[in-house]
C-alpha cells in the first residue's frame, strides 16, 4: 500500500510510488556483486555503475530543472553527481552515458539515496496547485506530477537493464567471477 505521507494526498501518492520504485531496485540489486558494478558485457550496454548514476543524475536534474525551475546548479547536487551526464563516443558516432567506473555498489547505492533525500525535502511542500502548474520550458511543457510520472518510468526501465546485466554476468562468470 502506498503511504500518502506528505500534505497533499496526491503529492504523497507519487512520493509514495517512488519509493516503492526505489525498494524494487535496490531488491535488483541485492545479488550484485562487486565484479559486476563496473563490467561492461561484449554488446553496446552500460555498466551497473553507470547505470545507477544515471538513474541517480536523471532524478536530480528533473527535480531541480523542471519542477523546481532552479536556473543554476545546485552546490550540494553538484557534489554528489561530479560526472557530466554524457560523453563523445570514441568513434564520433554521437554520445551515451558518461562511464562512471572505480565506485563501489555502495557509493552509488547512498547517491541514490541522497539524490531521493533531496528530491523530497524539496517536493514535499508542494501545494497541490504546484503539483499540476505546468511550467514552459524552451522544448516542451511538463508539470510536476508528470515529472514523478518520468522518473517512476525510467527507474523500471532501467531496474530491468540492472537485472540484464547482473544475470549475464552470472551466465558468463557465474556469481563470483568475472573480469573486475
Amino acid at each position: 500500500m502506498l503511504d500518502p505521507g506528505a500534505g497533499d494526498p496526491e503529492l504523497g501518492r507519487w512520493l509514495a510510488a517512488l519509493d516503492d520504485a526505489r525498494r524494487d531496485t535496490l531488491i535488483e540489486l541485492e545479488g550484485v556483486t562487486p565484479d559486476m558494478v563496473d563490467w561492461y558485457p561484449d554488446v553496446p550496454l552500460n555498466s551497473i555503475g553507470t547505470l545507477l548514476y544515471h538513474i541517480a543524475l536523471i532524478e536530480a536534474d528533473w527535480v531541480a530543472s523542471e519542477v523546481l525551475e532552479l536556473p543554476e546548479e545546485q552546490a550540494e547536487l553538484a557534489e554528489l553527481l561530479p560526472w557530466p551526464h554524457r560523453e563523445d563516443t570514441a568513434q564520433g558516432q554521437g554520445q551515451r552515458l558518461t562511464r562512471i567506473d572505480g565506485q563501489p555498489l555502495r557509493a552509488h547505492v547512498e547517491r541514490l539515496a541522497a539524490v531521493r533525500v533531496w528530491a523530497v525535502e524539496r517536493l514535499r511542500p508542494l501545494s497541490h496547485a504546484e503539483l499540476h502548474r505546468v511550467r514552459t520550458l524552451p522544448d516542451y511543457d511538463v508539470a510536476p506530477d508528470w515529472v514523478m510520472h518520468h522518473l517512476l518510468q525510467h527507474e523500471a526501465e532501467h531496474r530491468s537493464h540492472l537485472a540484464l546485466l547482473r544475470d549475464m554476468h552470472i551466465q558468463s562468470f557465474g556469481t563470483a567471477g568475472g573480469p573486475g
